[in-house]
């Protein structure tokens, strides 16, 4: 019960910390093009490389701080569903060229800020 508890506290501060910094990046660069979600997607990606490797390899951390992080902070924090849903948008709306572009520069700016982190951490 207390590694469920822990993670609905790190999802709790990664939803926020979801908004507050799509929020910015969407006032700062604007909505025509969905900048807020891809930046917290490559965000999350990078400290997901960064973490699990460091968690899992190199440190002693508990189930329940790894809990908190990976699947509650992190799984709250980068947003596929909305990704999905802005990319569906983005079709409807005729731009298939901004759909395309923001589904392939998610998938690869994603995997490579996740490879970006495994190999920060490994340098540790």
């Amino acid at each position: 019960m207390s590694q469920l508890l822990a993670i609905a506290a790190g999802g709790s501060i990664g939803a926020v910390m979801r908004y507050l910094v799509s929020t910015g990046i969407y006032s700062w660069l604007g909505r025509g093009f969905p900048y807020g979600t891809l930046v917290v997607n490559v965000l999350g990606s990078l400290a997901m490389g960064l973490l699990y490797e460091l968690f899992l390899q190199r440190l002693s951390i508990s189930p329940e701080v790894r809990a908190v992080l990976l699947v509650g902070f992190l799984g709250a924090f980068t947003t596929f569903s909305t990704f999905s849903i802005e990319t569906i948008n983005l079709i409807e709306q005729g731009d298939l060229l901004k759909a395309v572009t923001n589904m392939l520069a998610s998938v690869i700016l994603c995997v490579l800020a996740a490879w970006c982190g495994l190999q920060m951490a490994r340098q540790l």
